[in-house]
């Protein structure tokens, strides 16, 4: 009997061990890829994509519509700023490197003809008064837009924040970063819409 109590326990973590090891090598590959974009402050690039009419996530996909309230208590949607450059932001008050872009996105906005959108995951926040202090902590002039579901994360599929889109005017997504931008990036990936 303790034979097979003992041989059934090792069959038992032998299927855990080839279990884990099968899922964790998916899961590495993935977050491997992620992390090596976004150290280099880089992401994916449309280089010459035609338009399609998909709507999705990838590059050259048209950028799913959504609709939220700003802090303002404005309501806006995506599709309302088609015919000029969009650059979509995911983040949160919390995320140390959703602070470190902030100065550079503020910038971004004042130099640049783009407009900025800056989608706030505000259930994982402490409250609204937390996005308020960091907007004026940050003197941020751009739409804040609250997410207070987080519906338009899960849509756009965000892991990890800050996850930014860049959409050209005709509403295609052309660029996609997975953590912070600096302000040259946002300029260069910018001018290749043009």
């Amino acid at each position: 009997m303790k034979k097979l109590i003992f041989i059934v326990i090792i069959l038992g973590m032998f299927a855990w061990a080839v279990y884990d090891f099968a899922s964790s090598t998916d899961n590495t590959a993935e977050t491997s890829k992620n992390e090596a974009t976004a150290s280099e402050g880089q992401g994916e690039a449309s280089g010459d994509v035609d338009k399609t009419d998909t709507v999705g996530l990838n590059i050259g996909d048209t950028a799913p519509d959504f609709q939220l309230t700003t802090l303002n208590g404005e309501k806006v949607k995506l599709s309302d700023y088609r015919g000029g450059p969009v650059m979509l932001n995911f983040w949160a008050t919390w995320c140390p490197p959703c602070r470190a872009e902030m100065p550079d996105m503020e910038k971004f906005h004042q130099n640049k003809d783009v407009t900025i959108l800056a989608v706030n995951l505000t259930k994982t926040e402490s409250g609204i008064g937390d996005v308020t202090d960091f907007v004026n902590e940050f003197d941020l002039t751009f739409p804040i837009l609250m997410d207070e579901q987080v519906e338009v994360a899960a849509t756009y599929q965000i892991q990890p924040i800050p996850t930014t889109y860049m959409i050209d005017p005709d509403g295609v997504i052309r660029f996609r970063a997975f953590g912070a931008m600096n302000y040259e990036l946002m300029v260069q990936e910018l001018e290749k819409m043009y």
